[in-house]
């Protein structure tokens, strides 16, 4: 089975899961999941690698159809084991106790309201994922199906009848199937691109799916709405369930897909929406024409109108995300959000069918918006230093999961009216009652070309005015990823500050929230001007007199892993130390390595054999591993075995390249992780040789 990787994971880390069934062989040790602090890490009093591994974490909270209550995924992990378990948790909307609900063995997710008392979800606890009902006391436990391949996710039709689901079906031959007598041999065997993504081969197996009717037994087979498409849906790498859904009437499912493959799937975006009639067994593209991403379905509750987020550029995966609504009765389109300058996400219809709610971010926070359909007048509902990744209506109420530098994920509820919020759950008050989180605060710099950029300033848990300290530039990844009000498991600002350290995390060109401009301007200009960025912020910070302008170093992953190569070659001795994980380094081997062929695309501007390509050209010129010869500081450079989105040969060339220049250089390899680091123990390892890093040069 593919891994999936979930939205969230790249900043947050909500749901990451090192393995979804919990291995009971008695001669192994088992999961104690105890998530207690000890005295020790009581009397320390700030975030350590240890404690971050003790959140619960939240996930996919579910508002019951009377609205009464909440029902949730809670992760916990076990570091010794290196396992996760993620049970299913309840919750009044009107406030009280959260209280366990499902608690097998395994783990379970993906849980959905049917009726006002009774629940289904998928459970590993048999083995392969399945479907289960139960009542809200865990009660009356029930499968649902029993289907071979498993089930990824599921969704039950409106009126009850039927149930989506999606699995894995075989579409194509192996060489295994060429040559059954070859037992024994292990080997894949590519034709065309895209033979593998972001973390995993691509094999003979593709994401579908399937309809069955319920209540004529467990079910073992449903029909494949896909049969024979050698395409997912949903979309790969993420398989995120959102991108489908059913119509009010039952009638027809619309969802996702991007259905092109090989070099035609590599160099282009353009997915588009579908829809699919259970009657007629017809499908229907909705969104034909428009060649960028077309995603999340959300039908009007009359079932006459489909919003959706719409891209409009083929091949630029950060494009502003727009609002557009397709009216299914005259089978026309309409732009919304023209005149709006922000992305949105997370569409929810108003109950009249008269406003659509939406999240959008502003000035590197996420906020819940509403538009009037009939004036198209956009409302600002909430305000603050806050993110919000989820939204749910409830009368004058809103429901919503929220993340701030020094909370992980929590439930709120919001009046519309106001934007009055109140914390719902309270999930890791076990950990809040016994360390000092470190302040954030929202600073604007100006940059060389006269405009202003916000930088958050993540102060040390017990800060001393009158101490000067050692200070990081955090160089974000994306390159279009926003430094906003995250909370990570691993780039966490909060455990960077617990070590003593100020952080400067600036908000550079090529960021979304401060509009299409800024964010747009990085494509094709990566050593340019959000280099100069990188520098306004730290230069205007280091002056402080609580930092050691001394004592800088600078870190990043990703684009951000990227920017420090570069930065090592131009920093003029500003910096002491640079770590460096999952970087691109040489951009000539990145774009003949990685797997998107559309995002250097886009943002080099072509390939570099593309001689007459000005834009190309001038990319490929300023790649990192030209201005080695210049690199005359300490590196840590940081990679993952199963990288393929910049593979981790981009850090060995990195690493030898220092080494051969007589920088001073460590590797830190994974090799068994991605492009992210998700089993506790070796993120904690990741911790600890990051901070011993740090430490040695800047204290």
């Amino acid at each position: 089975m593919k891994h999936i990787v979930w939205i969230f994971i790249v900043l947050i880390g909500y749901t990451f899961s090192c393995s979804n069934q919990i291995d009971n062989k008695a001669t192994e040790p088992q999961p104690k999941f105890d998530i207690k602090l000890t005295q020790a890490e009581k009397d320390g009093g700030v975030l350590t690698p240890e404690i971050l591994w003790k959140f619960r974490r939240l996930s996919d909270p579910q508002l019951s159809p009377d609205g009464k209550t909440v029902v949730f995924g809670l992760s916990i992990y076990d570091v010794p084991t290196n396992k996760s378990k993620t049970n299913i948790y309840k919750i009044p909307f009107e406030g009280g106790e959260a209280q366990l609900v499902i608690n097998l063995s395994g783990s379970q997710f993906n849980q959905r309201w049917i009726g006002e008392d009774k629940i289904a979800f998928i459970s590993t606890h048999e083995g392969s994922p399945q479907i289960y009902e139960a009542n809200l006391m865990g009660e009356k436990l029930n499968r649902i199906t029993k289907v071979e391949s498993g089930i990824n996710s599921f969704e039950y039709s409106p009126d009850g009848s039927r149930l989506l689901y999606t699995s894995e079906v075989k579409v194509v031959k192996t060489l295994q199937d060429k040559y059954p007598d070859l037992t024994g041999a292990d080997a894949l065997a590519a034709d065309d691109l895209m033979y593998r993504h972001w973390n995993h081969w691509n094999d003979d197996k593709f994401s579908h799916i399937f309809v069955a009717e319920l209540g004529k037994g467990v079910i073992q087979n449903g029909k494949d709405i896909m049969e024979g498409e050698a395409w997912d849906a949903p979309l790969a790498p993420y398989y995120d369930n959102t991108e489908m859904v059913w119509s009010p009437d039952s009638k027809t499912i619309a969802y996702t897909c991007k259905k092109l493959t090989g070099k035609e799937y590599a160099v282009s975006t353009n997915s588009d929406i579908y829809l699919y009639n259970l009657e007629t067994g017809e499908t229907e593209n909705i969104t034909k024409g428009n060649m960028g991403y077309d995603k999340y379905p959300s039908y009007s509750n009359d079932g006459k109108l489909i919003a959706y987020q719409s891209m409009e550029t083929d091949g630029y995966e950060s494009d502003k995300d727009r609002l557009f609504v397709y009216n299914t009765v005259d089978k026309t389109r309409e732009y919304l959000t023209a005149d709006f300058d922000q992305n949105v996400s997370g569409i929810q219809w108003s109950v009249d069918d008269k406003a659509l709610y939406f999240i959008s971010g502003i000035n590197a926070t996420f906020q819940l918006y509403k538009m009037d359909l009939a004036s198209q007048e956009i409302i600002q509902i909430t305000k603050g230093h806050h993110n919000y990744y989820t939204l749910a209506l409830n009368g004058d109420k809103m429901l919503g999961m929220k993340t701030k530098h020094s909370m992980a994920a929590e439930l709120f509820t919001i009046m519309e009216a106001t934007g009055e919020e109140t914390q719902l759950t309270h999930l890791n008050k076990h950990i809040y009652d016994h360390i000092t989180m470190g302040k954030s605060e929202e600073r604007w710099v100006e940059t060389t070309d006269g405009k202003k950029m916000l930088v958050w300033l993540i102060f040390p848990p017990n800060f001393d005015e009158n101490k000067q300290y050692p200070a990081l530039l955090y160089a974000q990844g994306g390159p279009q990823s926003p430094v906003s009000q995250f909370f990570s498991y691993r780039w966490n600002f909060q455990m960077m500050a617990a070590n003593d350290y100020i952080i400067v995390a600036p908000n550079r060109r090529g960021l979304p929230t401060f509009g299409t401009k800024w964010n747009e301007q990085i494509s094709g200009d990566y050593s340019g001007q959000n280099i100069k960025d990188y520098f306004s912020a730290i230069d205007a910070m280091k002056k402080e007199p609580f930092i050691d302008e001394d004592r800088l170093g600078a870190v990043g992953a990703s684009y951000g892993g990227y920017s420090v190569y570069y930065l090592a070659g131009h920093h003029e001795k500003r910096f002491k130390a640079f770590i460096s994980h999952c970087g691109m380094f040489n951009f000539e081997s990145f774009y003949a390595g990685t797997e998107e062929t559309f995002f250097p695309n886009h943002d080099f501007g072509g390939a570099y054999w593309e001689k007459d390509n000005k834009v190309a050209q001038r990319s490929y010129a300023n790649s990192p591993h030209k201005f080695v010869d210049k690199w005359d500081t300490p590196i840590l450079i940081i990679t993952g075995g199963k990288d393929f989105r910049i593979p981790y040969t981009e850090s060995l060339q990195a690493f030898n390249a220092a080494k051969l220049n007589g920088v001073e250089a460590r590797l830190l390899y994974f090799p068994e992780e991605t492009h992210f680091v998700l089993k506790p123990q070796n993120a904690i390892l990741w911790q600890r040789e990051f901070f011993g890093w740090l430490d040695k040069y800047l204290k």
